[in-house]
């Protein structure tokens, strides 16, 4: 199962983004947990200073963006 993180503070564009991903993990059929993570101490420590920023695994894949549900299911195939 792979692991979707959306960080940020909880701005309108981390929402979005966090929603892009939920739906992203629905239409893909990837199992997946999609986590919003609000924690600075935790965001920063992705190496991520702009956000939202999306993570997946662990690993930082876009950072200052709103990704489409496309493009986040391109990322979990």
């Amino acid at each position: 199962m792979k692991l979707v993180q959306v960080l940020g503070p909880g701005c309108a564009k981390c929402e979005k983004l966090k929603h892009n991903a939920e739906e992203a993990v629905r239409q893909s059929g990837v199992e997946a947990t999609v986590e919003k993570i609000t924690d600075i101490n935790v965001i920063t420590g992705f190496g991520v200073m702009m956000t939202p920023a999306l993570a997946i695994d662990g690993e930082v894949k876009s950072v200052g963006k709103v990704l489409t549900s496309d493009d986040i299911q391109k990322l979990l195939a």
